[in-house]
């Protein structure tokens, strides 16, 4: 089975984006990106350290605006209508419960704090947080903090997805774990999703299509699509395709790799 995908829900063209420094001196961090992710789909990107990929999340959720190019986030002008946006770190407040910490944003926009409540509490179980709704974030676990974020990020009930390597402060066992949930939640969501990561692997597992970029100024160096069956199981990993996947986007990385 495959996943079903539908009418475009992110379309960059020809996005760049530059900063000034001192003397006048330009740092030109994103150039010329072309980028689509169909609704429904789940697209990763990766690329070395510093290319932008975190530049672009931002450029899309609204919280930048590009020096150059179009953001079109399923034909809604605003992109803040159609996107929601998890960053690295999980940015729980401390003195917030869990339940107080996953309505934040739904608050934030006006939402009614019992109705977001309500809706927090029945997704609970669902994202293996069931008995937890009162705990501070300093009694959860680091797996349980990331599922808390992306409740959160859910939420806000927009149509796209984006996360910028939800698991990447997380050890090999709980990433793994990590990974099979979110495929879980994506299939009961169809969301479109936009997936940040530096791990080849996990890319190549988790997505529809890879979009490998170059070293900075980031641009899109290679598209690759996967082409494996879903449901996956971690035997998938073994298949000659997603062996092909995975040599095709290291061969690209290293390429960009700096030379001592």
């Amino acid at each position: 089975m495959t996943s079903a995908v539908g009418r475009t829900a992110l379309r960059l063209r020809g996005v760049s984006r530059s900063y000034s420094q001192a003397l006048d001196a330009e740092l030109e961090v994103v150039r010329d990106v072309d980028l689509d992710v169909r609704s429904g789909e789940f697209v990763a990107l990766i690329g070395p350290s510093g290319c932008g990929k975190s530049t672009l999340l931002g450029l899309i959720a609204g919280l930048d605006v590009p020096t150059h190019g179009e953001i079109d986030v399923g034909h809604v002008n605003d992109s803040n209508k159609g996107v929601a946006y998890m960053p690295q770190r999980d940015l729980l407040l401390p003195w917030r419960s869990l339940v107080d910490n996953v309505t934040l944003g739904a608050e934030l926009r006006g939402e009614d704090r019992h109705t977001a409540r309500c809706r927090a509490l029945e997704l609970l179980p669902e994202f293996g947080l069931e008995g937890f709704g009162h705990a501070l974030p300093r009694t959860l676990s680091g797996g349980m903090r990331q599922r808390a974020a992306l409740l959160r990020t859910v939420l806000l009930d927009r149509p796209t997805l984006l996360l910028d390597e939800p698991f990447g402060a997380l050890d090999a066992l709980t990433r793994a774990a990590m990974q099979e949930w979110l495929l879980g939640i994506w299939r009961r969501r169809s969301a479109a999703v936009l997936f940040v990561t530096h791990d080849v692997e996990e890319a190549v597992w988790l997505s529809d299509r890879v979009y490998v970029m170059t070293s900075r100024p980031g641009s899109i160096k290679l598209e690759v699509n996967v082409g494996l069956p879903r449901p996956r199981g971690q035997e998938i990993r073994r298949d000659p395709r997603f062996m092909d996947a995975k040599h095709r986007i290291l061969d690209a990385l290293l390429s960009e790799a700096v030379q001592p």
